[in-house]
């Protein structure tokens, strides 16, 4: 049943005390989360649902349940409520840290252009950078130690954590320079299987690449493991075998002609790179504007 409008103006407090309701489905609940008596939360409800002009709690059963109404403000209320902490969090933390967490390629080849973007908009707040692999990384990000990770590939399912595709980045071959398919630029999946490969050690996120693009029929074992990147296209150029890595990464070396970068032509072979954050960092500031270049700069 409706209810009549209000006149007056909704109070911050009866949205979180409906929020908290929201969540729990128990006023008794929410009352001890929220330290209120319960006849108190019950009140807040109401004087809620007199200004809206709408019932927000089903009552004609014992259970708390939410009325289509209250299901619909208790979405807008937990977007009022995450809002109301980040301007919270802006004002009293001015020029406070972010650290991010990112892998080697990454903090090489995407990063610097990243965090120089940042520094110009937000002069005021601190960078530490750490370098790891990903398990390292997502264990950082679970202590608190960094608060976003930058990575290839999908990161691990975890309530705590919340993670965004920035864009995908091709994979490519390269080959030594004097390759007999380095002149092609393209060259199909199955010219490519015959020829010797190098690759990271099980493990590695990019020993993951090249296992999933050589799997099936095409499965094949690398020549030789190696523990870097760096490694590895030092390993090419001289001669050694190919390789299978994101362009990004092998950018530089292809520029000053030290190795030939093949696309593959029969494959879509692609990896994500991803950030990922504690959901309850959210509401920081400088992550929040971190974010947000990163998006700019990095996004498809």
């Amino acid at each position: 049943m409706g209810r009549a409008r209000g006149n007056q103006d909704v109070e911050l407090r009866h949205l979180r005390t409906f929020e908290t309701v929201a969540r729990t489905l128990s006023v008794t609940q929410a009352a001890r989360e929220l330290h209120y008596a319960q006849s108190s939360v019950s009140d807040q409800i109401q004087a809620l649902e007199r200004e809206l002009g709408v019932d927000l709690l089903d009552r004609s059963q014992r259970r708390v349940r939410l009325t289509p109404q209250g299901v619909a403000l208790s979405e807008y209320t937990e977007r009022i409520l995450k809002l109301l902490e980040e301007a919270r969090w802006a004002v009293s933390r001015p020029g406070a840290e972010v650290a991010v967490g990112a892998l080697e390629t990454v903090c090489l080849h995407l990063l610097p252009g990243v965090l120089a973007r940042y520094r110009s908009l937000y002069p005021e707040a601190r960078v530490r950078v750490t370098q790891g692999n990903r398990g390292e990384l997502y264990k950082a990000v679970r202590r608190g130690d960094v608060d976003v990770c930058l990575t290839f590939g999908a990161p691990p399912a975890d309530a705590g954590l919340r993670a965004e595709t920035l864009t995908e980045e091709p994979l490519v071959v390269i080959a030594p320079p004097d390759h007999p398919l380095a002149g092609r630029g393209r060259a199909p999946l199955a010219d490519l299987v015959k020829e010797p490969f190098l690759a990271t050690e099980r493990g590695c996120g990019f020993r993951e690449m090249y296992d999933g693009a050589f799997s099936g029929a095409a499965a094949k074992e690398p020549v030789a493991e190696v523990s870097s990147i760096g490694t590895l296209g030092a390993c090419v150029a001289a001669g050694m075998g190919c390789a299978l890595l994101p362009h990004v990464a092998v950018r530089a070396q292809a520029d000053r002609r030290e190795v030939a970068v093949i696309e593959v032509e029969d494959a879509r072979l692609r990896t994500a790179v991803t950030m990922t954050w504690l959901d309850r960092n959210s509401a920081n500031p400088n992550l929040v504007g971190l974010q947000t270049v990163l998006r700019r700069q990095l996004g498809a």
